[in-house]
């Protein structure tokens, strides 16, 4: 019996196009191992065992008839997915996000399995870094391990287990694919009745219920908040990819919010506002008082009743970059927050993937492209905050000191920002369109001085 990709992790597939990769990807800076990259390779090797996924590429079924499988990679090769890299003199954080930059901006192959990890020689100071891209098909939405949290560990002197022989199982052939679809059929009457309207008979219906699906949405929408303003942060995407980062004082960001109330990730939205104020300012953008920029802020929701993985709200929210006071900007923003927690404001991941999940394969890409175009229309910008462990980790017996997240953008997105905490810190990773938000290290420095501001207000 195959393992066949869930709904959600194949409408990842169908969501990626060549101009928008959808692959998740992660800088972490750590002090240079004893044994050298040479170690954290054999690290990565050793680990797979935890993540058996990472051996398994997806294989489409003849004619779309169900959604992909997943298969082990009988020509799985390592050195493929682990490549080592290194910097010129004088190994400059500059240099190192060129390189991340133009990581990013390539898809993974989908004829491997979908991650690869990048091991950087050459930083100042005795540093190395490991870049890692890992696509959402692969993993298990915010619960999932990627490879760079495989390699880490809470103890320096953490043993690295013997690496294990593996054999990868027979991949089945196309005629079996298609026949074991036909079982779930079988099994499943409803499956082929939508499958031979949609893809087959019924072009018509597939239509209606494309239009009914967008329109459900678009009144869900409504109801709730206006669409997005227009914003510069809405444009058509190239293939290129700046990536910028930036750095925070956990300690200075809860000195904040003990000054003037709400969240610690209020006050994280709080200075993106402010960083998003005077970028604007700076392109000469009109921002007058009510300018607003509409954030699509993922939230995770440990659901008990799920078997596995956590549910994922996205919540919508304008950001009050006309209001020039931050401490006026961060108590609407907290009374925003806890507006749309209490009255469920929210876009659900399943309806975000709902046009991408009704059709038979063939037709997800269309599914998929409505569903961006509604996405456009409903915000500007993408702004995650994962919190991460307040401990230092360790990998191959050397200390991560950073770790900046790069979340990928969606069609029409020219910027998207994670953040992360770790060990006393908040990482911020800015993943922009090159030519529509070239100037994203600006934008990096400004979240710094929006920190400082903040902290000045809090005494």
């Amino acid at each position: 019996m195959v393992e066949r990709l869930t709904r959600l992790d194949a409408s990842f597939l169908y969501l990626e196009e060549p101009d928008t990769p959808m692959h998740v990807g992660g800088v972490l800076v750590l002090e240079r191992p004893p044994g050298g990259v040479e170690a954290l390779a054999a690290l990565v090797e050793a680990r797979l065992p935890l993540v058996p996924r990472y051996r398994q590429r997806v294989v489409e079924v003849p004619g779309g008839l169900a959604d992909p499988v997943w298969v082990d990679d009988a020509d799985f090769d390592i050195d493929y997915h682990v490549r080592r890299s290194a910097l010129p003199r004088p190994g400059t954080e500059g240099q190192l996000l060129d390189l991340v930059s133009r990581l990013t901006s390539r898809p993974l192959d989908r004829r491997r399995p979908l991650w690869e990890a990048y091991l950087v020689e050459g930083l100042s100071d005795d540093r190395v870094a490991v870049v890692t891209k890992t696509h959402p098909a692969l993993v298990d939405g915010l619960s999932a391990l990627d490879i760079g949290q495989v390699l880490l560990d809470v103890a320096r002197d953490a043993p690295t287990p013997a690496a294990e022989q593996w054999r990868p199982q027979r991949a089945p052939n196309g005629g079996e694919l298609v026949w074991e679809a036909l079982e779930e059929y079988v099994r499943r009457p409803s499956a082929v009745v939508d499958t031979v309207r949609g893809a087959v008979t019924d072009v018509r219906s597939t239509a209606a219920r494309l239009s009914g699906v967008a329109g459900g949405l678009l009144r869900t929408a409504r109801k709730t908040i206006m669409p997005a303003p227009p914003s510069p942060l809405n444009a058509t995407v190239g293939r290129q990819r700046r990536v910028a980062v930036a750095r925070a004082e956990l300690d200075d960001l809860k000195k904040v919010r003990k000054a003037h109330g709400g969240t610690v990730n209020d006050v994280l939205l709080t200075v993106v506002t402010g960083a998003l104020r005077e970028w604007l300012l700076s392109r000469g953008e009109p921002v007058t008082a009510g300018t607003t920029v509409r954030a699509l802020v993922p939230v995770s929701m440990k659901d008990e009743d799920a078997a596995a993985g956590n549910r994922v709200s996205s919540y919508l929210v304008d950001l009050p970059v006309g209001e020039p006071n931050p401490r006026v900007r961060l108590t609407r923003l907290s009374y925003a927050m806890r507006g749309v927690a209490l009255h469920g404001q929210s876009v659900g991941a399943d309806s975000l993937i709902a046009l991408a999940g009704f059709a038979p394969p063939t037709l997800h890409a269309l599914g998929a492209r409505a569903a961006r175009g509604l996405s456009r229309r409903l915000f500007n910008v993408v702004v995650t905050n994962v919190p991460g462990p307040q401990v230092p980790l360790y990998a191959a017996g050397s200390r991560m000191l950073e770790v900046f997240p790069v979340v990928p953008l969606a069609r029409g997105q020219g910027l998207s920002i994670g953040m992360t905490s770790y060990d006393g810190r908040v990482y911020f990773g800015f993943n922009a369109d090159r030519d529509g938000v070239g100037d994203v290290e600006v934008l990096a420095d400004l979240v710094e001085q929006e920190v400082a501001g903040l902290v000045e207000t809090a005494g």
